[in-house]
């Protein structure tokens, strides 16, 4: 009997073992990181450690690193009109349609304060309406675009972002949690003013993730939990020590091995969508014309319902979604390709296929031939619903 396949990499990576090994090695640093006797200090120097892990891995300064709980924290964070000494900076909270749903949601903005801007067919933002919105805001604003889309994996273009909102003086804050390990992700490059991470999305513990600013010209936000001094006052309570180890070691592990892993992806995807589509030729394959993360395909074809799919997939020993993890309980058809104008019974029928490092041309071999098996299935069905 197989081995199950794990196509579900965009919601959890599995561990790496170089996390595993930080986790294990933190677990026995009983000091609080907050003292300064040999056992407090032993406990702060693997804080820091992580934190020039994670630095590096965007180009960053280790003392520009907040950690929090994850990346749906560190955008809550990031999203307030208020800056570190409690004043209002910004009026206005602009995002893109396609965000991530902690995005979506404004921080701690307004509803009033808050404008969706659309996206065109393809998933990108449509830099033509920014540029119109930032004309006719008043200033400063706060932009929030996420630089790869969990779902289609397209890729946003943030340095055109970034420069379109320097110019009217704002401030961009980019949901980069898809990007290390698949596309360059460096703040600098980009142009972010804020940038936020997530552990679990390249292979270290769920439950970390961080707030990175691009220097120290650009305030923190207002701290989400008031308290103590810990993470440059921004989070209040002792450090998640062995979560923030295991992040800064995959972080580690994730820049070193980069350009090997990144080149293996795309092959794979390569391999994958040709599979798909030689098998089901009225397959659609959602943001192919654009820039895409090398390890994600969100696919449908006609008259499929993704719930059906992905229960289809999981019984021939596959793991697949139906989109976001985070809205895989709602019902309806996903936010992103409503944005982009996707008819809503082909929308329904979205299912995403994501992998990493450890995924191999066996298994996408495997995959193609399940999907050959759903898709048969699903077939027949289809034409006794018609019937």
């Amino acid at each position: 009997m197989h081995e199950r396949l794990y196509f579900d990499w965009n919601a959890s990576a599995p561990l790496r073992p170089e996390a595993r090994s930080a986790m294990l090695a933190a677990l026995d640093a009983t000091g609080n990181p907050s003292s300064v006797h040999a056992q407090g200090r032993a406990a702060r120097r693997l804080i820091e450690e992580a934190r020039e892990h994670v630095a590096m891995l965007v180009g960053a300064e280790p003392r520009n690193v907040a950690f929090t709980s994850g990346g749906t924290e560190a955008n809550m964070l990031a999203l307030t009109p208020l800056i570190e000494d409690g004043t209002r900076r910004y009026l206005k909270l602009l995002i893109s349609a396609a965000e991530h749903s902690s995005v979506l949601a404004g921080g701690r903005f307004a509803a009033a304060d808050i404008e969706t801007l659309p996206v065109g067919r393809d998933g990108v933002i449509e830099l033509a309406a920014l540029e119109r919105r930032l004309g006719e805001c008043p200033r400063p604003v706060l932009v929030s675009v996420l630089l790869a889309n969990n779902e289609t994996g397209v890729v946003q273009p943030i340095p055109q972002v970034a420069s379109l909102v320097h110019a009217r003086d704002g401030i961009l804050h980019v949901d980069a949690v898809q990007a290390p390990g698949r596309i360059p992700c460096n703040i600098n490059d980009l142009g972010a003013d804020l940038l936020t991470l997530s552990g679990h999305k390249i292979g270290g513990p769920k439950g970390t993730g961080a707030l990175i600013r691009r220097n120290a010209t650009v305030p923190f936000p207002a701290p989400l939990i008031s308290g103590g001094g810990q993470e440059r006052r921004l989070r209040a309570g002792t450090e998640n020590v062995p979560g923030i180890a295991g992040f800064g070691a995959a972080a580690a592990a994730t820049a070193r091995e980069f350009e090997a892993e990144r080149v293996h992806l795309l092959a794979l995807r390569v391999r994958l969508e040709a599979g798909l589509e030689t098998s089901s030729p009225e397959l659609v394959i959602f943001g192919a014309g654009v820039e895409r993360l090398p390890n994600t395909t969100l696919f449908t074809v006609p008259g499929m319902k993704a719930e059906t799919a992905v229960i289809a997939f999981d019984l021939e020993g596959v793991a697949v979604s139906s989109g976001a993890a985070c809205s895989s309980g709602k019902v309806g058809p996903s936010h992103v390709l409503a944005a982009m104008g996707v008819p809503r019974e082909l929308a329904r029928g979205a299912v995403r296929l994501s992998f990493g490092p450890g995924t191999h041309e066996s298994d996408v071999d495997r995959l193609i031939e399940a999907w050959i098996r759903v898709a048969e299935r699903l077939l027949k069905e289809r034409n006794v619903v018609a019937a």
